[in-house]
């Protein structure tokens, strides 16, 4: 009996101090926005296992991110706090998302997410690794949902990349702001750039690329 007495205490604590947390956690945005963070991710991932994987899309992932890595190897700038403008490494995840819809375009995006964290880390919180890796990558994902409008989901997909890095931004690199700029400011000067630059250069390789063709042409191969 003892020990059920020790849990009446423990949920009995529990359920006084439930109104105290909430109210701290809902006076802290850090916290809000850390907890939509985990929310977003493990919805993404439940998402995730209901892909039917074929040898052939395993393959595809692969070489998607293979391309990704190499491009993000080909660097134009990288800065000191982390992050890089580089030649169109965004593309292959995108690719895949038109081609095979948004959770796979998610699962790709999260996987290239932890490669650069492997290749390129810069880690100073739990919470800034969760919005610098893999959430702004899988927003890649995005595109997957308009794939009759490329440019819309590019749009959006790199939107919501940078949302993710500008929140971290904030939150984690504020200190590093020049005197008399506030974070939010120095977030947007640092990402704004970094990330319009590569929207740039993804719109750019994705108007070449004869997409529609690409899709074709592995939607042909998927059915053989």
């Amino acid at each position: 009996m003892q020990i059920f007495n020790d849990w009446y205490k423990q949920f009995s604590t529990l359920f006084q101090n439930f109104s105290q947390n909430i109210q701290a956690i809902i006076a802290s945005p850090l916290s809000i926005t850390t907890l939509i963070g985990c929310v977003i991710l493990l919805i993404i991932l439940v998402k995730v296992k209901k892909i039917n994987f074929t040898p052939q899309l395993i393959a595809r992932i692969g070489i998607a991110l293979a391309l990704a890595t190499i491009l993000k190897m080909l660097r134009l700038y990288h800065f000191p706090q982390g992050g890089s403008i580089t030649l169109g490494s965004m593309v292959p995840i995108l690719l895949i998302a038109f081609m095979y819809g948004p959770r796979v375009g998610f699962l790709t995006g999260f996987l290239y997410g932890i490669i650069t964290l492997i290749m390129d880390p810069y880690i100073l919180h739990p919470v800034q690794v969760l919005f610098d890796y893999p959430l702004p990558f899988m927003a890649l994902g995005i595109a997957g949902c308009f794939n009759n409008k490329k440019w819309l989901g590019v749009t959006l997909a790199v939107f919501v990349r940078f949302l993710c890095h500008f929140i971290s931004g904030v939150a984690f690199f504020g200190s590093l702001a020049p005197a008399g700029m506030s974070p939010a400011l120095y977030s947007l000067i640092i990402n704004g750039p970094m990330l319009g630059i590569e929207y740039i250069i993804c719109l750019v390789i994705i108007s070449i690329l004869p997409i529609e063709r690409i899709i074709h042409a592995s939607s042909l191969n998927t059915m053989s």
